[in-house]
């Protein structure tokens, strides 16, 4: 599916990199003057996905407009395993944030069923999380801001036409869109939001966690998403997950994941003939997501990962090794 080309705002020429907590500072103080000039004392509702980049966001508002922020967490059935239960934890239980939680996994599926091209899929989760967040901010009265944690390789990405991020390319119009967005990152690469972080106090924890798309595994389950495939996808990621942490490729690999295509292949199980879908194991290092380079996996430890999901996993019987860099290939496969 061709996307349409929309313009898209570009960064500044002039504008310095956010490398030191000094320009992080300065870039905060800004922000949080400009974010009470344009919202004054109305409420805005932050879509929370749990991730680096709406987290930072999260803990830029609360500076700028504290309890006029509301948070609303969106469960599409399409978070890694666990995810949901450790957001909800992390920003309702421990930072005291006030978070709306919205188990909408049906509903989602159940527009996504048989729909195998990628940049729809991407239309049809961006517009339902639109409608969502609609839903929830007249819940609550006049909420008219919907803050999202958009950063510029989103916006690079989608304007080129390589593919719509749902926050980006990915949203319906504009003159179907009921709230008004604000996107304080929209400039940032995925390093200078990591300094941002730091300086508004987030742990290390949080501020280096890898990123998660926010279609979540929509975009790994690739084709069209299948229950039953989208939990072995789960499952399988988060065998690579733990493994990754025994070994300490966690706290040296930028991004690292589990794909699961829409094909199977013949294989064999307790001696028997066991067709099964090949889970695609992709790790990758990078600054600014434009370009990556691939990790170097000890042997041992791909042969770990292996045994333990082909064994552990229902429905995957291969396991392979995604070597190829960025570019050709984005970081994401869909």
């Amino acid at each position: 599916m061709e996307m349409e080309k929309k313009e898209l705002p570009v960064r500044p020429a002039d504008m310095a990199e956010i490398k030191t907590p000094e320009l992080a500072k300065a870039f905060i103080d800004e922000q949080i003057a400009a974010i009470r000039e344009r919202v004054g004392d109305k409420r805005v509702l932050l879509a929370l996905s749990g991730g680096v980049d709406s987290s930072v966001v999260a803990a830029l508002l609360i500076k700028a407009i504290g309890k006029n922020l509301l948070c609303v967490h969106v469960n599409h059935g399409l978070m890694r395993k666990n995810e949901s239960e450790g957001v909800i934890d992390l920003f309702k239980n421990q930072l005291g944030a006030e978070l709306i939680y919205r188990d909408e996994t049906d509903r989602f599926l159940g527009l996504l069923e048989g729909v195998s091209d990628p940049e729809k899929k991407r239309k049809i989760i961006g517009e339902e999380f639109i409608k969502v967040f609609d839903e929830e901010a007249a819940k609550h009265g006049d909420i008219p801001y919907l803050a999202q944690g958009t950063i510029y390789p989103d916006i690079t990405e989608s304007k080129d036409g390589i593919k719509a991020h749902h926050n980006v390319g990915g949203l319906p119009d504009g003159e179907e869109m009921i709230l008004e967005l604000v996107e304080p990152l929209m400039f940032l690469y995925k390093d200078e939001v990591r300094v941002v972080g730091k300086a508004l106090g987030l742990s290390d924890e949080l501020v280096n966690r890898q990123p998660f798309p926010g279609p979540g595994l929509g975009v790994r389950c690739l084709g069209a998403i299948t229950r039953d495939r989208l939990d072995a996808l789960r499952e399988a990621d988060a065998i690579l997950r733990e493994e990754f942490d025994k070994c300490g490729l966690s706290k040296t690999v930028w991004q690292y994941f589990i794909s699961v295509p829409d094909f199977t292949s013949v294989g064999s199980r307790n001696g028997k003939r066991y067709e099964g879908w090949p889970a695609i194991i992709r790790a990758v290092n990078t600054e600014k997501a434009l370009t990556a380079t691939i990790e170097e996996i000890p042997y041992e430890v791909l042969h770990r990962i292996t045994d333990r999901i082909t064994h552990e996993v229902d429905g995957i019987n291969r396991v392979v090794y995604d070597l190829t860099p960025k570019p050709t290939g984005t970081i994401e496969w869909e």
